[in-house]
């Protein structure tokens, strides 16, 4: 059985996000197209965001590291390290409020 570290994962992405231009780094740590589940590790830079976009469908959100402030229409959300939330079935934004990194999984209908 592999496995692999988070935290590892979350240092790696965030010393990226930090150097890039657009604030953010991204890396699918399960799944993909043929797996009925995709969970994607996201790092962001403090006040960066991933700007508003659509639904991926069902998905969850689980905060790893850092602030987070979800948007979506006039609701927002704002989750801490262990904290985890379903994503709205519509357009939304995911702000860092500081530096954070957060673990997307998203249910792929085959």
């Amino acid at each position: 059985m592999d496995g692999l570290s988070l935290e590892s994962l979350v240092e790696e992405h965030l010393a990226l996000a930090r150097e890039h231009g657009s604030g953010r780094s991204a890396v699918t740590v399960h799944g993909g197209r043929e797996h009925h589940l995709r969970q994607t590790l996201i790092a962001l830079a403090g006040g960066r965001s991933l700007g508003e976009h659509e639904s991926p469908g069902e998905a969850t959100l689980q905060v790893l590291r850092g602030r987070i402030r979800l948007h979506s229409g006039a609701d927002t959300w704002e989750g801490g390290p262990g904290d985890y939330a379903p994503i709205p079935p519509h357009r939304h934004d995911l702000e860092a409020i500081e530096d954070a990194a957060v673990l997307l999984t998203v249910a792929n209908p085959l």
